[in-house]
C-alpha cells in the first residue's frame, strides 16, 4: 500500500514572503532616515548655528508677531550692529537697559537724534499701534534670523538636565534602530544565496514510501 505525505510548499510563496518583508524593510528604513534627517537638520539649526555663530535662540510667547511669528516659534537672533538696522527687519530688544526680559517686533522707524544716537520704532505685526517707547541702541540684543516653527514649546518643555535626558534617549534609541535594521539587511542579504540554492533543490509534488510489506 502506497502513502502518501502532504505536498511541500512551492518555492513561489516563499519568495513572495521575502520580497514583501523587503519591502516593508525599504518601507521603514525610509521612514527611519527621513525622521534621523529631521532630527539632524533641526538640531542644526537650534543648537549647533547658534552656538557658532554667538547667536541666541529664543521662544515666542504671545501673539503680537502673528501670523509669521506665531507663540511657541524659536527664532535665532543673531548680534546685529544697531547702524545696520533698517525698518523692516524684526529685531530683539531689552524692555529696560540691563535687564533679562526682551521683546521681538518689526522696526517701522529708524529716527536720529540730535547727539547722533539712533532710535528704534517697533510694532508687532499683529497690534494697531506701534510701540510706545522707542528702543535704544543700548537695548538692542540683535535681528531675527531665522525661525524653526513648534519646537520654541519643546525647549520651554525641557529645560536643563531634563532636556539633555531625554535627547540622549531619543538618539540613543534612533540610532539603535538604525543599527538593527543595517544588521538585519545585512543578514538578509546574506541568505539570499543560500535560500536561492535551496529553492533550486525543491521539486513540488507528492512525497511517497515503499509499502509496509
Amino acid at each position: 500500500m502506497t502513502e502518501h505525505t502532504a505536498a511541500e510548499e512551492s518555492p513561489q510563496p516563499r519568495r513572495d514572503r521575502r520580497r514583501r518583508g523587503g519591502w516593508l524593510r525599504l518601507v521603514l528604513n525610509s521612514l527611519l532616515v527621513a525622521v534621523l534627517a529631521v532630527i539632524a537638520g533641526i538640531g542644526v539649526l537650534a543648537i549647533v548655528v547658534p552656538a557658532v555663530t554667538g547667536s541666541t535662540t529664543l521662544t515666542v510667547l504671545t501673539s503680537s508677531m502673528e501670523p509669521h511669528l506665531p507663540p511657541g516659534t524659536m527664532v535665532v537672533v543673531r548680534p546685529t550692529d544697531p547702524e545696520k538696522i533698517e525698518p523692516g527687519m524684526i529685531m530683539t530688544y531689552q524692555l529696560k537697559s540691563g535687564e533679562p526680559t526682551v521683546v521681538t517686533h518689526r522696526v517701522t522707524q529708524v529716527l536720529m537724534t540730535a547727539d547722533g544716537e539712533r532710535l528704534f520704532i517697533t510694532q508687532g505685526d499683529a497690534n494697531p499701534t506701534a510701540d510706545v517707547d522707542p528702543v535704544r541702541e543700548v537695548q538692542v540684543r540683535g535681528t531675527v534670523w531665522y525661525a524653526i516653527p513648534y519646537i520654541g514649546w519643546v525647549a520651554l518643555a525641557l529645560q536643563g538636565e531634563q532636556r539633555a535626558i531625554v535627547i540622549t534617549v531619543a538618539v540613543v534609541a534612533l540610532f539603535g534602530y538604525a543599527a538593527w535594521a543595517f544588521v538585519s539587511s545585512m543578514i538578509d542579504r546574506a541568505r539570499r544565496p543560500r535560500d536561492k540554492a535551496h529553492d533550486g533543490r525543491d521539486t513540488p509534488g507528492f512525497a511517497t514510501r515503499p509499502d509496509d510489506t
